[in-house]
């Protein structure tokens, strides 16, 4: 008996309630935290995959984007390397230098009053001369064989020189 009189006694005993209390609700934070702590856990690793496949996607379209950036740096320095040899070709230059040629004139005519008739006149000559130059035989078959640009401007050369020598004498 004596034992459960100094059971009920501490029972009865405030102190003992509250202690009691207090671990009884130390007991039920601890459990919600350890619910709360797990619920958090599962949370973290969701997202931690969720950043992990958009990083994996990001990192995939960033190496797709990089590789077409290489290929367009490419194809840019092979154009301006074509576009170089295309620039250097027979024929081009004389090409670009009759373009010049042309607009010389075409401001020489705006600005010269007197310079358009003098002009035509050595234009006319020169055209008989080469038109002279072009007649017969040999002309005809360089004509219809195909030679490089170079080739004919040196054909065209020496047949004005010729022209130009017979005209003179």
């Amino acid at each position: 008996m004596e034992q459960s009189s100094w059971f009920m006694s501490l029972i009865t005993n405030p102190f003992a309630k509250g202690l009691a209390l207090g671990i009884v609700f130390c007991i039920i934070i601890y459990i919600r935290g350890f619910l709360r702590r797990t619920e958090l856990s599962k949370e973290v690793n969701r997202l931690r995959s969720h950043l992990h496949t958009k990083l994996e996607i990001d990192s995939s379209e960033n190496e797709r984007r990089k590789g077409e950036l290489d290929r367009l740096k490419q194809e840019r320095d092979n154009l301006r390397i074509t576009v170089q040899s295309l620039n250097q070709k027979p024929g081009r230059k004389e090409i670009r230098q009759y373009f010049i040629y042309q607009t010389a004139l075409d401001i020489m005519f705006e600005k010269a009053p007197g310079f358009a008739p003098a002009w035509q006149i050595t234009l006319k000559e020169a055209e008989s001369l080469f038109e002279k130059s072009e007649r017969g035989v040999v002309p005809l078959l360089k004509r219809l064989m195909p030679t490089t640009p170079d080739k004919q401007a040196e054909e065209y050369e020496k047949i004005s020189r010729i022209s130009l020598e017979d005209s003179t004498r």
